[in-house]
Order: C-alpha cells, then structure tokens, then sequence
C-alpha cells in the first residue's frame, strides 16, 4: 500500500462516503442531560471539515452517513453545507444506492471512508474502500488505502489532501482558498477548477 493514490483512481471519483463515529470522530461520545432532556456531544476535528469544503469545492459530493442518530452529527453537517443520513439499523447500501441513482454514479466512483465492522459491506462494493489508522483489521484488509491518522485526528483531512494531489487540483485549491481568505468570495475562486476538472472528465 502506498502513500500515494493512482491518478487514475482519483480521476474518476465523484461521491465520497464518510462513516461519522471513528472516522470524523475517535470515537468518543458524551452523553449527559440539559433541561430539554438527554444530551449527545462528539468531537470534531477542524481540519476536517476544511478537507471536506475542499472536495466539494473540487465539485466531488461528499456525504455523511451513520448507523447512530445524533443531533451533533446533524449540526456538523449542516455547519460544512453536506448531507448527513442516519439509519439506526445500520441499512447503508440501500441509503447509498438512492444517492447515487440521484447522483448517476455507479459504484466504481465511489469512496467509503470507514473505520469498523459496519461498513464492511460498502467497502466490498466501493470503487475506492478507504480504512482510517484506527479501523478493525477486517477493515484494514479490505481497504486499498489507509491513512496515517486514526479517524478525528485530521484522517478526513488526510485523505482529502491525497485525494485532491492525486487529482492534480490541491495546489489550485489552496490558492483560491488563500484569495477567498482576502477577499471574502468563495465561490467564483473554485469554478475555474471545476471547469476544468469537468473538462478533463469528458476528454477522460
């Protein structure tokens, strides 16, 4: 396994599945009571969700999904602009297959982002199964990369830089994050590389 993602491989990825609880988080969660009733609390790592901003910048969907229902998992998504679905039983693939008929993605441009036995049946059918340093070994032997970092301590952020290098967009990126920085507009900054990114697709 190396450190580096084939470009091929990166090119043709247009949704990115990140597991919640070990992956954006280490795992920890805090459960207490508030005067409006029970209270759940996770840590987030901020690098992260920079990661996160960066692919969707790139124009690749990224979405978050969990077998655990937690308001803070909703209010993270919400705070980075993507989608977050929750299914107590766990049932991801059906969830998946609904985003990517809406998305008109095949499996094979898909990454599962993941660190326990939950997600093994995702990470058999992904085109680019992906364990983060802290997964189950199952996990470990079904990805085709792993990242150094154990999931909420900058994993995300990671794989999204490796990603977007692979891709030969993250020097641009960069950039245009540091002028948004200056001048406070995001959005006009990331549609060149988008354009570009789309043009590569389709001469792909």
């Amino acid at each position: 396994m190396t450190d580096r993602l084939p470009p091929d491989l990166a090119q043709r990825v247009r949704l990115v599945v990140l597991d919640v609880d070990g992956v954006l988080t280490d795992n920890g969660i805090y459960v207490g009571r508030s005067e409006s009733g029970p209270l759940e609390l996770k840590r987030f790592h901020v690098q992260d969700g920079l990661g996160i901003k960066m692919m969707v910048w790139a124009g690749i969907e990224v979405v978050l999904v969990s077998g655990r229902e937690s308001h803070a998992t909703m209010l993270r998504a919400a705070e980075l602009g993507i989608e977050a679905h929750q299914d107590g039983g766990a049932r991801k693939i059906p969830l998946l297959e609904s985003i990517m008929a809406r998305l008109g993605a095949d499996w094979h441009e898909v990454v599962m982002v993941a660190d326990d036995l939950a997600d093994l049946p995702v990470l058999r059918r992904v085109g680019l199964p992906v364990a983060v340093a802290n997964a189950v070994p199952e996990v470990r032997a079904q990805a085709c990369w792993c990242t150094r970092r154990p999931g909420g301590a900058g994993a995300v952020r990671e794989f999204a830089e490796t990603l977007l290098k692979a891709r030969g967009v993250w020097s641009d990126l960069v950039d245009a994050y540091c002028r948004s920085r200056e001048h406070g507009e995001i959005t006009e900054h990331f549609a060149d590389i988008r354009a570009r990114r789309q043009g590569v697709a389709r001469g792909s």
